[in-house]
């Protein structure tokens, strides 16, 4: 079965030759997600952005650390996703993770460790998911990955920085002390195609998942732009919030991010939407073994439900 997305082009080369940081970064480049045309091979000169971060370990000796917000709990919406715990979407991801950073280990000796910056708590009250609900995810999350035995894997939450305290405290403190001012995301959207791109998106998914909304379409688009920057805001906060507690890692993101940006996007899955992810879709597994990430609705009328331990995991042809 094909559990990975299938590389864009060619692994940068592996030569002997070549720099530890250029030969992880190669690793990487198969995978990019991102916003604009690659240029001709995608050469690892063009991310020298990532460079610098990988060398602050290759010049260490040092096992290299990506770091990935994300994973922060399924959709509410019923025609997107199976429920509200990690099913086949997150499962065969956090397995590619894993698999890339072994990968890492045999060009690079010391290797590689992913962590995993689930982001569900800092904007929960603005998707309208309770903080339950993103616990439950998490737990069943790590649960995931020690039953697998993804060794290379790590997580991290609000809860391992402001301990116990209710979460409606945390956010507060770590919107208070790393996210952006509201007029100047504002500012961007007019002026900043990336941050424009990332506006619409999700805004989209804020509209889409307002299940329970009983109101006009125009009063959810409406609602739903406002709440958008907050949760970009937010989403800015949690970035700052873990460069500040991992100085030196590599930024990676499940969004689509230019090259050169500071940012590198990675794909987890096959997908015909750039914005879709594990805990927006859910699985259809093709006939020649392929996974490929799609709306709930979609995979339910192409392919049969499969269980996974008495739960439903994902639609097969």
């Amino acid at each position: 079965m094909h559990d990975e997305p299938n590389p864009r082009h060619a692994d940068a080369p592996a030569t002997a030759t070549a720099s530890p940081e250029a030969r992880v970064l190669g690793l990487l480049l198969p995978y990019h997600r991102t916003t604009a045309p690659a240029p001709p091979g995608d050469p690892v000169e063009h991310h020298p952005e990532q460079l610098a971060q990988i060398r602050r370990f290759t010049s260490a000796g040092e096992p290299v650390l990506f770091t990935l917000p994300g994973f922060p709990c399924k959709s509410p919406n019923p025609a997107k996703v199976l429920g509200r715990l990690p099913d086949e979407g997150e499962r065969l991801s956090l397995a590619f993770l894993d698999r890339l950073c072994a990968r890492v280990g045999e060009v690079y000796a010391p290797g590689a460790r992913m962590l995993i910056c689930s982001d569900g708590h800092i904007f929960g009250d603005l998707i309208n998911v309770p903080d339950a609900h993103i616990d439950a995810y998490g737990d069943a999350l790590r649960t995931m990955i020690r039953r697998a035995g993804l060794r290379h894997l790590d997580t991290f939450d609000l809860r391992e920085v402001y301990g116990d305290l209710p979460y409606d405290e945390k956010r507060a403190r770590a919107t208070t002390a790393y996210a952006p001012a509201l007029a100047t995301l504002r500012a961007l959207t007019r002026t900043d195609e990336e941050t424009t791109r990332l506006y619409r998106g999700i805004t989209r998914f804020l509209v889409e998942d307002a299940t329970g909304h009983t109101g006009s379409r125009s009063a959810l688009q409406r609602e739903s732009r406002a709440r958008a920057y907050g949760v970009i805001a937010r989403s800015r906060a949690w970035g700052d919030l873990i460069a500040d507690r991992h100085p030196r890692s590599v930024r990676l993101s499940i969004h689509p991010q230019r090259p050169g940006a500071a940012k590198f996007g990675i794909r987890l899955l096959e997908s015909a939407d750039a914005w879709a992810t594990p805990w927006h879709s859910t699985v259809l597994r093709r006939r020649d073994g392929s996974a490929e990430l799609m709306r709930r609705a979609d995979a339910e009328r192409l392919g049969r439900l499969v269980l996974r331990d008495g739960r439903p995991s994902h639609y097969a042809q």
